[in-house]
């Protein structure tokens, strides 16, 4: 049965155990609401959609699809931390962070031009972007454009501190997007 949560990314911090340091991100995860159960028969497939407040005006809904044969939480019932626990692997998927327009150095990182011999203004252009056939750019040239604020996620981070009280838990290793952003997480199969 997989466990699922929609929570809040609140930073990296550094977790002191014995004798090593962990490196993790602590995500807030309020209760979730379940707002909507799809049913095979009424919609053709099984899932649970959940929803957290974003902003204090704006939710954030997302559906989970279920197993075959797994029981739906009830409509309004909410999911807690208290399904997961320390050493669980799970996947957390949102937006990374948006960098805007940005040059082919940075976006593919290309090395640039040679910074002498009459060299001016154009030390990180792309250089040649065509060819003589097919007198056309081709489709998928590594140019300049619009870099990050797509969907990403990580794959098997552990599980390495959970606070009911205060709804947090951490996660062994980054997480994408910035702070205050919201995040899935969803234990790994087996």
């Amino acid at each position: 049965m997989d466990k699922y949560i929609l929570g809040k990314k609140l930073g990296m911090t550094t977790l002191y155990e014995q004798k090593r340091a962990l490196n993790m991100t602590l995500v807030e995860c309020l209760p979730n609401k379940v707002s909507m159960v799809r049913t095979k028969e009424r919609d053709g497939y099984e899932s649970v959609q959940l929803e957290i407040a974003k902003t204090s005006r704006k939710m954030f809904r997302k559906e989970f699809r279920l197993e075959a044969g797994e029981t739906a939480p009830e409509v309004g019932a909410a999911i807690e931390i208290g399904a997961f626990q320390v050493g669980d692997r799970v996947k957390v998927s949102g937006l990374t962070k948006a960098r805007g327009f940005q040059g082919v150095v940075k976006r593919h990182g290309f090395g640039g031009a040679p910074k002498s011999h009459g060299r001016k203004h154009d030390w990180r252009k792309p250089g040649s972007i065509g060819s003589g056939f097919p007198e056309h750019v081709t489709k998928g040239k590594r140019m300049a454009g619009r870099m990050g604020g797509k969907r990403s996620s990580s794959l098997n981070l552990e599980v390495v501190y959970i606070d009911p009280a205060q709804n947090l838990i951490g996660l062994r290793g980054a997480v994408p997007g910035v702070a205050g952003r919201v995040v899935e997480i969803v234990t790994m199969k087996k």
